[in-house]
């Protein structure tokens, strides 16, 4: 049991220290945005975030449910 334990937090650590390594070792390293709208490959495509879309479809169609909630 304990050596299941100690094999998975070695592997975590590991891949603790690979996530890392872009952070600590190359100047102002940093991780890349994960997000649609920054997406270059996306925009070119018209592919929008779900939001975006979202806001887009209510404003073309005005059988959409509106955004404001009731209280």
């Amino acid at each position: 049991m304990i050596e299941i334990f100690l094999l998975s937090t070695l592997i975590i650590a590991i891949g603790m220290v690979f996530l890392c390594v872009k952070l600590f070792f190359i100047k102002d390293g940093s991780f890349a945005s994960q997000h649609i709208h920054d997406s270059a490959a996306m925009k070119a495509r018209g592919i929008h975030c779900v939001m975006e879309q979202d806001r887009e479809s209510r404003r073309k169609s005005k059988s959409a449910v509106s955004e404001t909630t009731i209280s």
